[in-house]
């Protein structure tokens, strides 16, 4: 029996969707058939270009919103936008920032940021989007951690808080929602060669990086798609309150 992934008539909101994995993961879920909704941090003028875009694509799904996690106005604005839609039958919370810093060195502006962007947005969203999903009695939640959530090394203190506690997020809400067929699970993405990872990261470090991955490679987002795709999709049943850890074996050694 083929096994196929399909989203057909089911609507799919993924934060952060317009670059590096969170791109990926839209594109997948476009492939798909399922109607995206599609946020970015992009200032509104590059949000409507995109929609102007997608608009001129004969059957096109997709509708990108304009919302900045890190300002509080902007949640607000955006969970009011959700009021016109009934139903949403996925939600991926893959939107983040990161700043590092040794422990007494970090800003309390940095901490903020971190913290309304990588875990307050997420709450908020998944408080939002359950209630829509209870009355559906379905719902898929994906919370898109790291590897910093389960392990860590120096500078890192402020982001492994941020999704750890995305981990605990996903653990609770997974259990509370379990009864009302809404599966929340994270997916913890280890060392993945995006777009910015190739901007930021010098060949010279990327490859001192590679020696410490038991694969010998970074992922390719596309590798991290499959993974939410699946756990979001109606081939999982019984997966819930779960941290997939995904990075090539690193987290082993």
């Amino acid at each position: 029996m083929p096994l196929n992934i399909d989203f057909s008539g089911k609507t799919v909101l993924i934060t952060g969707g317009t670059k590096g994995i969170g791109a990926a993961i839209s594109n997948d879920f476009k492939k798909a058939g399922a109607s995206l909704l599609i946020t970015g941090a992009r200032p509104e003028k590059d949000i409507d270009k995109l929609n102007e875009k997608a608009a001129s694509n004969i059957g096109s799904k997709v509708q990108y919103i304009h919302a900045d996690f890190s300002n509080k106005n902007s949640i607000t604005n955006f969970l009011n936008t959700l009021d016109n839609y009934p139903k949403i039958d996925v939600c991926i919370n893959n939107a983040g920032t990161n700043q590092n810093n040794v422990l007494e060195k970090i800003k309390l502006d940095d901490y903020y940021l971190l913290m309304d962007v990588n875990l307050h947005a997420p709450f908020l969203i998944t408080q939002y989007i359950c209630q829509k999903m209870k009355k559906s009695n379905y719902g898929r939640i994906i919370n898109i951690a790291s590897i910093w959530s389960v392990a860590t090394k120096k500078r890192r203190t402020a982001y492994t808080m941020t999704k750890s506690g995305l981990v605990g997020l996903t653990k609770t809400s997974a259990v509370e929602l379990a009864p009302y067929n809404i599966l929340v699970n994270a997916v913890s993405p280890g060392f993945t060669l995006t777009e910015l990872t190739k901007k930021t990261l010098p060949k010279v470090e990327m490859d001192e990086v590679i020696k410490t991955i038991p694969s010998g490679r970074f992922a390719q987002p596309e590798e991290i798609a499959k993974l939410v795709l699946f756990l979001a999709s109606d081939l999982n049943t019984y997966i819930t309150g779960q941290n997939i850890v995904i990075d090539g074996g690193f987290t082993n050694v």
